[in-house]
């Protein structure tokens, strides 16, 4: 890959005109152990928080904070140690990522595809791939993504083509929810090859024909800039395609560790409203006149709510590391059909608590805490907004319905990013 100085912009619009360079790859940190992972995620966080509010209402990118979790280390703690990395258990994963979406979950969001997509190199990847890979992560570059295409057809759909000249190969289409691509110095995304076939396509983002756009408007993440990108015939490297459509009959763990990371970015937003709705009620909620009560700390409606709310988080949070720890088990040996199938029910069964807790603890938060929640100045409404959105990126009911299957039918799981 070329040294990286910007993400190419092209006429100056308004969507693009936001779009600040991200920086050369410094080498970060090494980080060498769980606990040194968990040490730092804490560290960030604490950061973070302060001023994730104000970032969402302006909606102002996270730049900075960006390359301060780069230079962390954190973007690499599952390369594997043969490669030189800390090579972090699935629960340490899980948590690190619950950590910094509790402080702010769209720049918690932002580096959810890294991890997704080195699973997959894992489970699939050349050792010449694995070792021109890693050694970027470990270098401190970033990697994106181009997510599906805009419209009713499947998420698996792909327009965006990858065809083979005289001047070898090249990418062409436009893709959306791409999460973290404008921060990043590698977008993979999907495309379909001249024979038809699935492919997974790595474009370096400085790379001519590449144009990533800031026209993500949703009402939640408001900050993760998961909008579009368009390849319009760009040079790809041949040594960084990977023929996905021959995965498909191949057991791994890859599909589970995405879920699983997105299983954490709702546990952390749940956490988040309840620490706020926690914290309100302390120190701005009044009592109901007909409790009789001097505080609202006091009133036993109250009282059952947020026990109520803590109850749920830590039974999602206890599914959630169980699943992880079962990934992790899972992952010790050759990892057959059914080893696989029962990565994705665990990861599907704490993805339906993190998903109900979330929505749940962001709608309690405004019935504990009063009318005076609901001023924008307290911005207590981005917790519902993000659970909202987050939780909608792959639906919750098609868990039960994956887990039903399993159960009662014994249907192993389709294997895909979103099982």
């Amino acid at each position: 890959m070329t040294e990286p100085d910007a993400v190419p912009a092209a006429s100056g619009s308004k969507e693009e005109s936001a779009i600040r360079r991200p920086l050369r790859p410094r080498t970060p940190h090494l980080i060498r152990s769980d606990a040194e992972a968990l040490e730092i995620a804490h560290g960030l966080a604490a950061r973070f928080a302060a001023g994730a509010a104000e970032r969402d209402r302006v909606r102002r990118l996270p730049w900075d904070e960006v390359e301060e979790y780069t230079a962390s280390g954190l973007g690499g703690i599952t390369v594997p140690k043969e490669y030189g990395g800390a090579d972090v258990s699935c629960v340490t994963l899980a948590k690190v990522f619950e950590i910094l979406c509790a402080a702010d979950p769209a720049l918690g969001q932002i580096p959810q595809n890294q991890f997704g997509v080195l699973a997959l190199l894992r489970d699939v990847g050349s050792p010449q791939q694995k070792a021109r890979i890693y050694g970027d992560i470990l270098a401190g570059y970033r990697i994106g993504n181009a997510g599906p295409e805009r419209g009713q057809k499947a998420v698996n759909h792909s327009s965006t083509r990858l065809a083979r000249g005289a001047d070898g190969l090249r990418l062409t289409g436009r893709r959306f929810y791409s999460t973290g691509a404008i921060f990043a110095h590698w977008i993979p995304t999907r495309a379909v090859d001249d024979d038809g076939r699935a492919v997974q396509v790595w474009a370096a983002y400085d790379a001519p024909g590449v144009r990533v756009i800031d026209d993500w408007s949703s009402f939640g993440q408001r900050t993760t800039a998961s909008g579009s990108v368009e390849f319009t015939d760009v040079p790809i490297d041949e040594a960084l395609v990977f023929p996905v459509w021959s995965y498909g009959d191949r057991p791994g763990v890859s599909g589970p560790i995405s879920q699983l990371i997105q299983a954490a970015i709702d546990s952390g937003i749940a956490a988040a409203a309840i620490a706020d709705a926690v914290t309100f009620v302390r120190d701005h909620a009044r009592p109901w006149m007909d409790s009789g009560l001097q505080s609202a700390c006091e009133d036993p409606t109250i009282l059952h709510e947020i026990g109520d709310l803590h109850a749920d988080l830590h039974a999602a949070q206890a599914l959630l590391y169980e699943a992880a720890a079962v990934i992790d088990e899972v992952a010790k040996a050759p990892v057959g059909e059914a080893e696989s199938a029962r990565a994705s029910a665990a990861v599907a069964e704490a993805k339906i608590l993190t998903t109900e807790v979330a929505l749940k603890a962001a709608e309690k938060l405004f019935d504990v805490a009063g009318s005076a929640a609901t001023r924008a100045a307290h911005n207590l409404d981005r917790h519902w907004r993000n659970a909202r959105v987050h939780t909608l990126h792959d639906p919750v009911r098609w868990k039960y319905h994956l887990l039903g299957n399993y159960q009662l039918n014994g249907i192993f799981p389709a294997r895909h990013q979103w099982n």
